[in-house]
């Protein structure tokens, strides 16, 4: 069985980062599971934490009035859940719900972002790799929207 900090310094999104940023963010680390069909989070709550997913899938999901709960992207496992805790107001724009027994590790967005803020070098490093998780859901949501709505011009 791995430790958090062996856990940690195996995930991608941490790949070659110092060792000791690798026990600063293992230290604001914590293991969570999720039910299948169980929210991880709701629209609209504090956002004061992410997840790197260990097991399992979760769906983003939004609300549309008529239509009930719309899947906008799955989450599997090796991936990271959640980017709102970095930025003010720090509140969750969607939901997300386990389609499966999930396991993950859930990571202190308060914590993680005081000791940014105490090292700019690590806030810097932490900065570009969720961007990069950003840009590549963003790119995934517009194939989608193309596939969905692409065949309707003339």
């Amino acid at each position: 069985m791995q430790t958090l900090d062996e856990i940690v310094a195996s995930a991608p999104i941490f790949a070659e980062l110092h060792q000791d940023d690798l026990l600063t963010i293992a230290g604001c680390s914590r293991t969570a599971q999720f039910a299948e069909g169980e929210y991880v989070f709701r629209e609209g709550q504090q956002a004061d934490v992410f997840y790197l997913l260990r097991r399992g899938a979760v769906a983003l999901e939004t609300f549309a009035p008529g239509r009930g709960p719309l899947r906008l992207a799955t989450v599997h496992e090796g991936e990271i859940l959640g980017w709102s805790w970095l930025f003010a107001p720090y509140r969750w724009h969607f939901d997300a719900r386990a389609l499966e027994s999930t396991r993950a590790v859930a990571f202190d967005g308060e914590c993680l972002r005081g000791k940014c803020d105490e090292d700019h070098d690590l806030g810097y490093e932490l900065m570009q790799r969720f961007a990069q998780i950003m840009v590549s859901r963003l790119q995934a949501t517009r194939f989608q929207l193309l596939d969905v709505y692409g065949n309707g011009r003339g």
